[in-house]
């Protein structure tokens, strides 16, 4: 028995036998732990395998044991004695084919051996300052977990089994498990095959499987194969593979054998040839990712299917159709109601109506003028008055303290003594009281609050990236589509301009750019090449508005030749990231080393180059950990005089500096 020691924490290891038992009692602060193995010495028997303990308070060998099964094509199983418990699958050349999480790997390096001597996989960190376990527990579940150094807990990314699908032959032979389809029983019978017991499966027992339809004959009789998506491919335990044959070759060698049950690549990639001889065990559906499985079936379903498949593209055809009809017309009345818009803001700015904002604490409940106060809508911090109101406290706008870039400042005072400042807004001014607002809100977001946005944020793109069912590019997050609800929680807004990519797709090109000014990264903004590192590109933007209150198509006055994101880059160059820093934070104490992090991980965001760019799963690793950051490259658009922009403009190469979103109707 290993033993690591430090400061009182124990690790336990033991690889002197044929299992290998891992058990952390407590997080170990600087034990860094080796690669963790799993498989088979064909030579000389010895297997390396994860056990259990006995229970939580005996630490023996208990029966639960997840290893790898050597038997046709290698597989990853967890065993409950000697019952299947759950199928990891076999090995795919990226992953397991039965742990869709592992094509999102960040933070290990994976290893995979099968050849004469051994079958066998292991596991080893990209950073040697993560902390990472992987456990099976005595109730039957394997667990990965890493070291939350800022909440001092496991944090869990990844278990097995974890819902009814993934338990061992769920829906019996032949026989498929889908938990996506809510309207009807989980398991399906596989194409050319029917309930083995009809009475079972109408009770919702699916257990007996499925056998071939009655008087069909699949062999030398017109028989072909149907298509099953992102599926985990059954059992290999029977299974033959051959990486030499392609898919083609494959289908031929399977038709040859009337035994031949199914086939599909021995490699996601489209490599080899895995065919299967008898019943098709334990197979089930998966939402965005899996493997594709072609199904032996007799000549009468297969044109069935044939048929199917033709009224489907039809039926597609048609809702393109409908979607682009409707696309038209909502955007004629988006158009309509924008000019609508803009005609109202104009009678408002040419002073058909004014509204103050008092940026003073608010009024007692019994003061005389609450019953002015207009809370419709609004943080109660922040009270409306009238303009006779302000036209009385103000003397008719005679005190005037300063001018800014929203208009002149006038001394006020109200009936009950409270001195205050107003701001009246100027007539040439782009900005209104949208924009004022946000500036008194301010006072409401101290740190705290602004880093649960800048995480919230996070995991919402990592959602539509990674997570949901179709893999989604917003193409236009900027901070005005950022909604606070009224506990502050950020929701992400106007998915208008969003692509869908395919399952497997990485990047995509466009002749027709769209998106917001200052946002857009490189690529996308000059060659109309755009991909997640889009999005991850105008993530970090925002993380550096978030902190300095600053728009990035703000210039500094002081230095006029950059943008936000070039005076960052100077200042932190410079060590002097902190005066960036929004001044209404400086009145509250603040986490330096928490604001300077996530400044560093702004910059890493917005790096010029696509490759360079941390993917936004890395974003929330590393928000959520205290670990060692690289160094930023320089990032895109850091030098930008407003000369050099508006010549830009001027010729028609880039979009307006305004808010406004460049939207084109294009078919997605």
């Amino acid at each position: 028995m290993a033993q690591l020691q430090d400061s009182g924490n124990l690790v336990l290891l033991q690889r002197d036998t044929e299992r290998f038992l891992w058990q952390s009692f407590d997080y170990p602060t600087d034990t860094l732990l080796p690669n963790m193995k799993l498989g088979l010495n064909r030579r000389t028997g010895k297997n390396w395998v994860l056990t259990s303990w006995k229970s939580k308070d005996d630490p023996g060998t208990g029966d639960i044991v997840y290893r790898i099964d050597p038997s046709g094509v290698p597989q990853l199983f967890l065993y409950k004695g000697s019952v299947r418990w759950w199928r990891g699958g076999p090995w795919t050349g990226e992953r397991w084919s039965g742990v869709p999480e592992m094509t999102r790997n960040y933070i290990f390096n994976v290893s995979f051996v099968n050849n004469k001597d051994e079958v066998s996989i292991a596991y080893g960190l990209t950073n040697p300052s993560i902390v990472s376990r992987m456990m099976v527990n005595e109730s039957g579940n394997v667990q990965r977990a890493t070291w939350n150094q800022r909440d001092h807990r496991w944090i869990g990314f990844w278990s097995a089994p974890k819902e009814q699908c993934d338990n061992y032959g769920e829906c019996g032979a032949n026989s498929n498990c889908d938990p996506y389809d809510s309207d009807s029983f989980i398991c399906k019978c596989l194409p050319g095959f029917e309930p083995k017991s009809p009475r079972d499966w109408y009770l919702r027992d699916g257990s007996g499987g499925c056998i071939r339809k009655a008087g069909v004959s699949t062999c030398q009789s017109g028989e072909g194969f149907v298509k099953m998506e992102r599926v985990r491919v059954p059992d290999t335990t029977k299974a033959q593979a051959d990486m030499n044959l392609s898919l083609k070759v494959c289908e031929q060698e399977c038709l040859k054998n009337c035994s031949c049950t199914a086939y599909t690549s021995a490699d996601e990639r489209g490599f080899g040839c895995m065919r299967w001889y008898g019943d098709l065990v334990d197979t089930r559906t998966y939402s965005s990712v899996g493997q594709d499985i072609y199904v032996r079936v007799d000549a009468a379903e297969l044109a069935q299917y044939a048929n199917k498949r033709k009224d489907l593209l039809a039926r597609k055809g048609i809702l393109v159709i409908m979607i682009l009809s409707v696309a038209t017309a909502v955007s004629s009345v988006v158009l309509f109601s924008y000019c609508l818009v803009r005609r109202q803001k104009r009678l408002s700015q040419n002073g058909q109506h004014e509204m103050f904002i008092c940026s003073s604490s608010t009024l007692p409940d019994d003061h005389p003028r609450e019953k002015e106060l207009d809370r419709s809508g609004s943080d109660p911090h922040l009270p409306f008055f009238d303009i006779d109101t302000i036209v009385e406290a103000t003397d008719n706008f005679s005190n005037k303290l300063g001018e800014g870039g929203f208009g002149s400042v006038y001394k006020g005072q109200l009936s009950n003594g409270q001195e205050i400042a107003v701001k009246r807004l100027s007539k040439q001014s782009g900005q209104g009281i949208k924009e004022f607002m946000n500036e008194v809100q301010k006072q409401l977001l101290d740190w705290k609050k602004r880093f649960e946005i800048i995480f919230g944020v996070a995991r919402g793109v990592l959602y539509v990236h990674e997570d949901s069912r179709l893999k989604i590019i917003h193409r236009d997050l900027k901070a005005s589509n950022i909604l606070l609800d009224t506990s502050m929680e950020p929701k992400i807004s106007d998915f208008g301009l969003t692509k869908l990519f395919k399952e497997h797709q990485i990047e995509a090109i466009t002749k027709q750019v769209v998106g917001t000014y200052g946002y857009m990264s490189p690529e996308y903004a000059m060659d109309g090449l755009y991909s997640v590192k889009s999005d991850v590109f105008s993530y970090g933007v925002l993380i550096l508005e978030i902190i300095s209150g600053k728009k990035n198509t703000e210039y500094d006055k002081e230095s006029p030749s950059l943008n936000l994101i070039g005076n960052v880059w100077k200042l932190w160059r410079e060590g002097k990231g902190l005066d960036i820093v929004d001044y209404s934070l400086l009145e509250h104490s603040y986490p330096c080393q928490e604001i300077l992090r996530c400044i560093q991980i702004g910059l890493l965001c917005i790096q010029e180059h696509p490759a360079d760019r941390p993917t936004m799963l890395e974003v929330v690793f590393m928000l959520g950990n205290e670990t060692s950051l690289p160094s930023p490259k320089k990032p895109a658009f850091v030098f930008r005089t407003q000369s050099e922009q508006e010549s830009l403009i001027a010729r028609g190469e880039v979009c307006s500096i305004n808010d406004c979103t460049i939207t084109m109707i294009e078919g997605r």
